[in-house]
């Protein structure tokens, strides 16, 4: 009888860690979540405002257009100062970290040491793992950096990436409310707007309970009734200007 042996894995005898998690870490995923879901509720209300002072179609589309670039825009900056801050203070505390294991490395492994112990470990043991990790400059400064900062070196923020998902998202977002005006006026595009836009609504409240693991009904429940609640009151106010204007 044959017995099949198992294949060794390449890396020195460590398995690769399972990927069971997404990679939240990054940024760009919920840039993207949000960009599209303010895309839709900001121009949805916009266009719906705007249509609702009785102005004609051409109007409508530029400003649909205008409210689209420019939140598009505003977004991408913004989510990139604020990534671009967060990764900077990120970086200084990493580089804070690396300073103090190379100053004062007895004192880290203590540190280490103490913080195994608190979480149970025996003594002996978190000393022997303490030392062990401090072998090795790069894997001690990852140790500590996601055991005393909460910080995964290898998987930082990236504003690049973060405001470009978020500038493209909103732009999605903000152009489906607006299709309708390149194709009709009046109170058929107003209609298909609000259509589109609930469609839509329910589609981004569908993929944010896949994403974080809630309940699917509430969450498309919920992004219905902001969007919807939004262009309602918009139309509600551009048809009252409306009508004192004329």
């Amino acid at each position: 009888m044959s017995v099949t042996r198992p294949t060794r894995p390449s890396n020195g005898g460590v398995a690769p860690p399972e990927r069971h998690h997404r990679d939240i870490q990054g940024g760009a995923a919920r840039a993207a979540v949000l960009g599209v879901s303010d895309g839709l509720v900001t121009n949805v209300s916009l266009i719906l405002g705007v249509a609702g002072a009785n102005t004609a179609g051409g109007n409508v589309r530029i400003a649909g257009l205008a409210g689209l670039l420019a939140g598009a825009f505003s977004m991408a900056a913004g989510e990139y100062v604020s990534m671009r801050a967060q990764t900077e203070l990120l970086e200084r505390e990493l580089e804070m970290e690396r300073l103090e294991l190379h100053r004062a490395p007895d004192a880290e492994r203590r540190e280490l040491t103490q913080l195994y112990m608190s979480r149970g470990i025996d003594a002996e043991v978190a000393g022997d793992m303490a030392t062990e990790l401090m072998r090795t400059p790069e894997l001690a400064l990852q140790t500590h950096a996601r055991e005393e900062l909460g910080v995964n070196p290898e998987a930082l923020p990236n504003p690049y990436r973060a405001s470009s998902a978020s500038a493209g998202s909103f732009a999605l977002g903000a152009l489906v409310p607006l299709v309708p005006w390149f194709i009709t006026h009046g109170l058929a595009a107003v209609v298909a707007s609000l259509v589109l836009g609930a469609v839509a609504a329910l589609a981004i409240g569908f993929g944010l309970a896949r994403f974080t693991g809630r309940s699917m009904a509430k969450a498309m429940l919920r992004q219905l009734f902001v969007t919807v609640a939004a262009a309602g009151v918009t139309f509600a106010i551009g048809k009252a200007f409306g009508s004192a204007i004329s």
